[in-house]
């Protein structure tokens, strides 16, 4: 009977033990390495100044399909209609080339529910620019580029 009282006592501390090992929180934990990049960048605009596009997009191309998400949100500048702001967040994939550079690495930012889904180029570390659908740059494709932050 002692013996078996002395197997459960030590599994219990064995288990509490394992329990206080457990993730730290409060002021000396540990940040948490989030993976996030910040582009931003204004686009041109028929009937305003500008639309300022501020894309954030969390994961990284290892990271799971659903770990892969993005918010992004366009502000119009000087407007004659002074339209809201746009926000759509969603998950983003990793495409492989365009029409002309078929080693290039393409961004598709697909919104959840109704929105624009986005394509861009990644032109390196700090620099994607918008193309079209069909993974052609623009002749403006300069005045088309966001910078990360």
């Amino acid at each position: 009977m002692q013996i078996r009282t002395l197997l459960a006592g030590s599994a219990m501390l064995a288990l509490l033990a394992g329990c206080a090992a457990g993730p730290v929180s409060g002021p000396d934990a540990p940040d948490a390495e989030v993976d996030e990049e910040r582009y931003q960048g204004t686009l041109p605009c028929r009937n305003c100044d500008g639309i300022d596009l501020d894309v954030v997009m969390q994961g990284d191309e290892q990271s799971q399909p659903e770990e892969r998400t993005f918010t992004l949100q366009a502000s119009y500048r000087a407007h004659p209609e002074d339209p809201p702001d746009e926000n759509y967040s969603g998950n983003w994939e990793v495409l492989d080339g365009t029409a002309n550079e078929p080693d290039a690495t393409v961004y598709e930012l697909t919104p959840d529910g109704e929105g624009q889904i986005y394509y861009f180029l990644r032109l390196d570390e700090s620099t994607l620019e918008l193309i079209d659908p069909q993974r052609r740059r623009f002749q403006n494709s300069e005045m088309l580029q966001l910078q990360r932050q």
